[in-house]
């Protein structure tokens, strides 16, 4: 049974409000993926379920044994279902927050808040889209290949990995229509060197019109590289430890781009996706 949802709303960019809701989710299933992932799958109320790609929620993790996490977690969405009334998280084992997100089992509950940030966008002159991602950043951008499959656009996802059995979201990114690319560091494939040259022959082909990638400091570099040489724009889900993920703690606070300037700017609240070319590594 699940608690009636606490709804809340908060301004976010440029005075936009946003809403978000405090509720118990129920777990559904909760299985490892791989060797180093889980898949969090979760039965949750409309309330929250208003989602977009990019966006994430705070969970409030059970505690495990012998361990007190005080904070919530900020988790990406990897995917959400409306109609299904289903909310999923890919996560990784790291740390008390996550160990005690390993110990759900179905049937249990989980408080969950959100959805919040600000999301990806995908203006209508973006028809082909190239999705760079390695690890975990690939699961904040399945939501994304969803949306573009839904928008009818062009889809590369490149996906990287330290092995190939690592590379993780693959068969999900090809259900959406995306041709996928598997590099990994075991062959090489994967260094900046090696997916610039691929990058490149595609821009060359007239097959790029935007980027998007999440997280990784060296995808981020190669990408506005790229970007600034041939004009194609891009956005960036930036990872940040957080703590109130409303923006009222500050805690998140790193410096952007804007134009001649840097700024200071709250990722949970202004981000957690931003332009690429604004983005500092």
């Amino acid at each position: 049974m699940m608690l009636s949802p606490s709804l809340l709303s908060v301004s976010g960019p440029q005075g936009i409000r946003t809403r978000c809701a405090e509720a118990r989710a129920v777990v559904r299933a909760n299985d490892p993926v791989n060797g180093e992932y889980r898949l969090l799958t979760l039965d949750a109320p409309a309330e929250v379920l208003g989602c977009r790609p990019g966006q994430f929620f705070q969970l409030l993790c059970p505690e495990p044994e012998h361990e007190h996490p005080f904070l919530r977690r900020p988790m990406s969405i990897y995917g959400y279902d409306a109609e299904a009334r289903q909310l999923q998280f890919l996560y990784k084992v790291a740390g008390a927050g996550t160990r005690g997100l390993a110990t759900l089992r179905p049937g249990d509950g989980l408080n969950v808040l959100g959805p919040l940030g600000q999301g990806f966008s995908m203006p209508q002159h973006w028809q082909n889209l190239l999705l760079v991602a390695r690890g975990v950043g690939l699961a904040t951008l399945a939501p994304l290949a969803r949306m573009a499959q839904q928008e009818g656009r062009r889809l590369t996802a490149i996906c990287s990995a330290r092995r190939p059995e690592l590379a993780m979201s693959v068969e999900l990114f090809r259900g959406y229509g995306a041709e996928v690319i598997v590099v990994h560091d075991e062959d090489g494939s994967s260094t900046p060197d090696a997916l610039r040259g691929l990058i490149e022959a595609r821009i060359a082909a007239g097959q790029v019109d935007a980027v998007y990638t999440c997280g990784s400091a060296r995808l981020l570099r190669l990408l506005q590289e790229l970007g600034a040489r041939h004009g194609i724009p891009g956005e960036i889900a930036m990872e940040q430890q957080m703590a109130c993920g409303l923006g009222m703690c500050q805690a998140c606070v790193r410096p952007f781009r804007q134009g001649a300037e840097i700024v200071q700017r709250r990722v949970c609240r202004d981000g957690p996706v931003f332009p690429i070319s604004e983005a500092i590594a």
